[in-house]
């Protein structure tokens, strides 16, 4: 059996909370706290640290860099269009953040488990609770990327029911702190990035599926997806009056793929800011990916799923977004503003 070095199952979800009354989109914006990986960091990780990610990251809609890991907006962006919201600004931004409608603690290269991972979301829940109790202080005054390293199929399997304890263990902790509202995504198509298809020179021809993905990888994910469902319907009879919506973003980011040409996207497998061509266009070689300088870039306006080998582009993230809103995906079926309409406890 092939060893892989399969990277972060992400623990992607965005927990909707609300202030002590009732909250309506149309008289008062609700509040977002987001916990994820570089999918949904709104610039975390460079303000964090202090880094110049620069252009061509950003320049679709900014126009110029903004810590996302992509050309433009990614779905939480999208989704927070939807409310009429702001923009997640980033926990660990100092330079004048806005939280009113939200804090975003997502970060790039955050992971579920190991716990020494930088930024992990152990350290991101934490965060949160330090977050929460100044903001009940304030109220009351008057206001890295972890990876399961070289183990086959079977050791991954393996491993999922700790990856699941720790998300559950993630949720309590907010739901003690008063959360009641929980959206939840699941990981996509891991064996469909470009960047895991090119890593790999030991497959073989039965190590894909008919659409070109590495099959272990996606079955890995589909086994941490149904684990993941199972979680969110066991707790939905846990927690009381609360609402945990499962949203399959896997079946979403599939369909995009093998239905690629539906859309109007080239090359599904094949990333717009890299390096090498056809079929991926990525090389490992950190100069020649799209943070290097060594890398080429799509044109504007060319359509393509996969921005720099790991992250999709604003395109494809809008696709994903839309997708979202209809509700057909989503466990129960509810549109992301049904959460304007609940009463909050914290």
């Amino acid at each position: 059996m092939n060893t892989f070095s399969l990277h972060l199952l992400p623990f992607v979800a965005l927990i909707i909370s609300f202030p002590n009354v009732v909250s309506v989109c149309s008289r008062n914006r609700p509040v977002i706290f987001n916990f994820g990986d570089s999918n949904s960091d709104t610039g975390g990780f460079v303000a964090g640290l202090g880094l110049d990610v620069g252009y061509p990251y950003g320049r679709t809609f900014f126009r110029r860099p903004t810590g996302r890991a992509s050309d433009g907006r990614l779905v939480i962006d999208f989704l927070c269009e939807y409310l009429d919201t702001d923009y997640l600004s980033p926990y660990l931004d100092s330079l004048e953040p806005n939280f009113s409608n939200g804090v975003n603690f997502a970060i790039c290269g955050a992971a579920t488990l190991p716990r020494n991972v930088p930024f992990n979301l152990n350290i991101q829940i934490l965060q949160f609770k330090r977050f929460h109790n100044r903001s009940i202080e304030l109220h009351t005054k008057g206001k890295a990327k972890g990876s399961f390293g070289a183990l086959t199929y079977a050791q991954v399997i393996e491993k999922i029911p700790s990856f699941i304890s720790e998300i559950k263990d993630a949720m309590w902790a907010i739901y003690q702190l008063g959360g009641r509202n929980f959206w939840v995504h699941n990981t996509g198509p891991l064996g469909c990035l470009p960047r895991e298809l090119a890593i790999r020179n030991n497959l073989n021809t039965n190590d894909f599926d008919e659409y070109g993905c590495i099959k272990s990888l996606n079955e890995g994910a589909k086994a941490f997806n149904a684990k993941l469902k199972a979680l969110c319907q066991q707790l939905r009879s846990q927690m009381e009056k609360s609402t945990i919506v499962y949203v399959d973003v896997y079946s979403i980011k599939h369909n995009l793929i093998i239905n690629s040409t539906f859309y109007g996207f080239k090359n599904p497998l094949m990333t717009c800011c890299g390096h090498g061509g056809a079929p991926y266009n990525f090389d490992p070689d950190f100069d020649k990916t799209c943070l290097g300088t060594g890398y080429t870039v799509c044109e504007k306006g060319t359509r393509y799923i996969s921005w720099d080998g790991t992250h999709y582009t604003e395109a494809a993230n809008a696709i994903v977004a839309s997708k979202i809103h209809s509700t057909h995906y989503s466990s129960p079926p509810l549109e992301f503003n049904f959460f304007c309409n609940s009463v909050g406890i914290s």
